[in-house]
């Protein structure tokens, strides 16, 4: 028991002695502070001692440390904090008749006034606050009706072709081909049709790329469409119309169709197969002039034993020669009786303005009458000259601008900018 009591007089000493040093420590971080405000009017530097004192301090018990405290927190605009050390002042000093008490009740009120000016500030920069975040949340709302909008006057296509000058262009969609508008309007709708080519201001659209059996045709110019009649009308016995190539400016289209030994050429405008009416009389001519060695029927011999069946005309004098198999042969210019082999210039367009097409491993190219390669001939389509500018979306989609300007049809919508600012209320 003697023990235990010597135990804990030593470590009530040793707390005590602890305490006692902790309060002188404390003293001289305060004097500190005064020093610091004194000499140099530095509250920075005295807070740096003030708050060391009081690490040092387990309760203020001295109203001239709790109003020190007050002088450097409320210079330095701590308010909140300086208000409390006031509060500990008046805690500790309750003489009010001293002038000291009446110099710190005028500094109280001071302290009252900065905080309601601070609370007044607070308040207005939390309303500022909160009004940017509604505004915030404003025009996030607003740029999502922008953009659901904007997504509603998009098309989900594969591809659109270059407009031609009357604002129309091929699209393809899902594999098929149709016709578009320069302000997003759908002309010939793509469901049927599998490949498509434009040029001199036709349109055409098959519903097969190899062999197809339907041949849909539209003339910008004039704004008429048509549908070639059944290859049956041409040939019983074809049942595609084989290689196809384009419309000319004359209006003209040439294929060649399985199962026949001539070439099916249709007037678009006329709306009729075009071939020669006496085909005889104009073998006979040829034969006279010395183009070609025989005729029988209608196939003709040229400088060779071999026949060739007499597939029609071109144009130009351009004529296509078939082998007894019904494969292509080649080409004859009956103007200088030169053979042109089908093998160098593949399947030949009509003639027109000098130039034909030929259409070789699914590839274009140009001749002239001798089966020369020659540059491609100006396109009768023109230039778009239009405003509407076609811009593919981050998704995919394709949408038409016209001066920055949404378009779809008659449907508009303005730029996302001016969306916002004539929303603003």
């Amino acid at each position: 028991m003697k023990k235990i009591v010597i135990l804990l007089l030593c470590v009530f000493s040793t707390l005590l002695a602890f305490s006692q040093s902790n309060k002188d420590i404390a003293k001289i971080y305060i004097k500190r502070a005064n020093t610091a405000i004194e000499t140099a009017v530095d509250y920075k530097g005295a807070l740096v001692s003030f708050e060391k004192a009081m690490e040092k301090t387990d309760s203020i018990t001295d109203r001239s440390v709790a109003g020190l405290g007050a002088k450097i927190y409320f210079e330095l605009g701590q308010i909140k904090k300086s208000n409390e050390y006031i509060s500990q002042y008046f805690i500790l000093n309750k003489n009010k008749s001293t002038e000291e008490y009446v110099g710190y009740m005028e500094f109280f009120v001071m302290i009252q006034e900065a905080l309601e000016e601070k609370e007044a500030e607070e308040k207005r920069l939390e309303e500022e606050r909160l009004r940017k975040e509604r505004e915030l949340k404003r025009i996030d709302s607003l740029k999502t009706a922008w953009t659901t909008k904007s997504d509603a006057l998009s098309l989900k296509l594969d591809s659109i072709y270059a407009f031609n000058k009357n604002k129309l262009a091929l699209y393809k969609n899902e594999g098929s081909f149709g016709i578009i508008k320069d302000n997003g309007e759908v002309f010939k709708e793509a469901n049927s049709y599998k490949h498509g080519f434009n040029f001199d201001g036709y349109f055409v659209l098959l519903n097969k790329k190899e062999n197809p059996t339907k041949i849909y045709t539209y003339n910008s110019e004039t704004k008429s469409e048509f549908v070639l009649p059944d290859v049956a009308e041409f040939n019983p016995l074809s049942t595609n119309y084989g290689k196809v190539t384009y419309a000319r400016g004359n209006g003209r289209i040439v294929a060649y169709p399985n199962e026949t030994k001539e070439a099916l050429v249709y007037d678009i405008e006329e709306r009729k197969f075009v071939k020669i009416s006496d085909i005889k009389s104009f073998l006979k001519k040829l034969r006279k002039a010395d183009i070609i060695d025989k005729y029988k029927d209608q196939s003709v011999r040229l400088n060779s034993d071999k026949w060739y069946f007499f597939g029609g005309h071109l144009g130009g004098g351009i004529h296509p020669l078939f082998n007894e198999d019904n494969t292509l042969y080649g080409y004859l210019n009956s103007a200088t009786g030169k053979e042109i082999s089908a093998s160098d210039v593949g399947h030949l367009g009509t003639l027109y303005n000098s130039k034909i097409q030929s259409k070789r491993r699914n590839k274009v190219y140009w001749v002239d009458k001798n089966g020369e390669k020659v540059k491609a001939p100006e396109n009768e389509a023109g230039e778009y000259k239009g405003s509407s500018i076609v811009k593919r979306l981050e998704n995919g989609n394709y949408q038409f601008l016209q001066k920055g300007i949404i378009i779809l049809g008659d449907k508009k919508l303005e730029k996302l900018a001016d969306f916002l600012r004539n929303n603003k209320k």
